[in-house]
């Protein structure tokens, strides 16, 4: 089942009335009512909270506010991904699947707005993957790298999705094609470094790390795994050989 993008539809059962009362009155007493910044502020912060419904009703009247917004619609499209997940807790999965459509609505707007906005690729990913259209995220993840990169970024996001399918050797590629695009980007480094840990290849990583810690000193996950590798290089130990003389 489908919604059309500009008006997804929503589950408006859970937002506290008085919530909606009060926010009405300030509207009322203050003219004009909350400006773009106040209304996203209070979004999140509702948001942060976990009251999702709340955080949607402030989060559309910031949309409206300023209109395509690309943060709040990436916000929105958040909202509905986590009422989806409470909806499949509640058994309740025909709400949840129209969630998933507003927050795949949401995400293509934001994607339109702005084609890079990496939060929105990726959250797009994540609800195409809970309505369990896998090929449809893969295929996404492959256009992204295609069209909204080339980058070292766009290239680790599909290294992502290929590992997560168990496409191993499609991900080393798309590791290496991100290191080797952008070679002084730490993070590339410490991406491909950790692709090598999970498959249980730790000298593999080696020259990742050095590489990451190189480009980026600070990064306190490197500077752990160095650690943990210099202490398991114990230095060998001399071993005193005892010459009999023959009698």
């Amino acid at each position: 089942m489908t919604h059309t993008d500009d008006f997804p539809e929503s589950d408006w059962s859970n937002i506290p009335l008085v919530l909606i009362a009060i926010f009405c009155l300030l509207m009322f007493l203050g003219g004009c009512g909350p400006n773009y910044p106040q209304l996203r502020r209070e979004g999140q912060q509702a948001m942060l909270e976990g009251q999702y419904g709340p955080a949607r009703y402030l989060l559309l009247n910031a949309d409206n506010k300023a209109h395509s917004r690309v943060e709040t619609l990436h916000d929105l499209g958040v909202c509905s991904v986590m009422v989806a997940k409470q909806k499949f807790g509640e058994r309740n999965h025909a709400a949840a699947f129209r969630e998933l459509d507003n927050a795949v609505a949401y995400y293509r707007r934001a994607i339109e707005e702005r084609p890079g906005h990496q939060a929105s690729l990726e959250g797009l990913n994540i609800a195409l993957e809970l309505k369990g259209q896998f090929e449809e995220a893969l295929q996404h993840a492959f256009w992204t790298a295609e069209f909204v990169g080339p980058s070292a970024k766009q290239y680790i996001f599909l290294a992502d999705e290929l590992e997560q399918r168990g496409d191993f050797d499609g991900a080393m590629l798309r590791f290496r094609q991100a290191v080797s695009m952008e070679p002084k980007n730490a993070s590339a480094h410490v991406a491909m470094a950790k692709f090598y840990i999970r498959h249980n290849q730790r000298d593999a990583a080696g020259p990742c790390l050095a590489e990451a810690n190189r480009f980026n000193p600070r990064d306190p996950w490197v500077a752990e795994q160095l650690a943990a590798r210099t202490a398991t290089r114990r230095p060998t130990e001399r071993v005193a050989v005892r010459n009999e003389s023959t009698p």
